[in-house]
């Protein structure tokens, strides 16, 4: 009928009359409501679980941080953490890879890792972020992702040095871009086409996104010690 909504065609389907398939393919199969009980919880969960990634991720670019100004002081100066020639973070921080926008990265981690506990903080305290501010967090967290793996992969082949403090960034980052993703992909944010949207809901409802987060960063330290291996505490 010409100027019946969508919505208004499901309200006045009758009682008992069967589903329409397009209906069952826009309804999340967990759960519908992301203002109930139960959505508001999950979302609280993965708010405390990006609010402490993200505070790890803080502390941890304070201290790179403050490295970086030692090294700045005394470029020869030896650093804690450098343990062997393969685990040093002065040969990482004075390669040119650590300061690419002509600055330490580590203050760029200071300003994501901010954002990131500002607004788990919010979603633990139950604020409802409009979509548009959180599609805006998921692309600056996604330039910070790949920011962190860019950097890991220069360390692991070019430089040929790793720094543990900047390991630790990368799976706090990843671990933060996961419960992102995790949230803006359930609350609807993040639409994908097709079957794909209440598919993905769907997984992400069931907590099965997790396997791959770990299998990612198990992929991570197993790169690294398949890599180095015995060299990691050579001297």
């Amino acid at each position: 009928m010409t100027g019946v909504t969508e919505d208004s065609a499901r309200a006045t389907r009758p009682t008992g009359a069967a589903a329409d398939p397009t209906d069952l393919l826009d309804r999340d199969p967990v759960d519908d409501d992301p203002d109930s009980p139960a959505r508001a919880a999950w979302r609280r969960r993965t708010a405390i679980e990006m609010a402490v990634s993200g505070v790890i991720g803080l502390f941890t670019s304070f201290v790179l941080s403050i490295e970086a100004w030692h090294l700045a002081k005394d470029p020869t100066a030896a650093l804690s953490c450098d343990l062997s020639s393969v685990i040093s973070c002065s040969t990482v921080a004075l390669s040119p890879q650590a300061e690419v926008l002509g600055f330490p990265n580590a203050f760029l981690g200071i300003a994501f890792e901010s954002v990131v506990i500002a607004i788990s903080i919010a979603g633990i305290a139950g604020v409802r972020f409009p979509r548009w501010y959180m599609l805006g967090t998921q692309a600056l967290y996604t330039v910070a992702l790949v920011f962190a793996w860019w950097l890991f992969l220069q360390s692991y082949f070019v430089i040929k040095a790793l720094c543990p403090w900047c390991l630790l960034i990368t799976v706090t980052t990843t671990l933060v871009w996961a419960g992102l993703t995790r949230w803006n992909v359930r609350d609807g944010h993040l639409r994908l086409p097709g079957r794909a949207g209440p598919w993905a809901r769907g997984f992400v409802a069931s907590g099965s996104d997790w396997y791959v987060t770990v299998a990612v960063l198990v992929l991570f330290v197993a790169a690294i010690l398949l890599k180095y291996g015995p060299s990691l505490l050579a001297s």
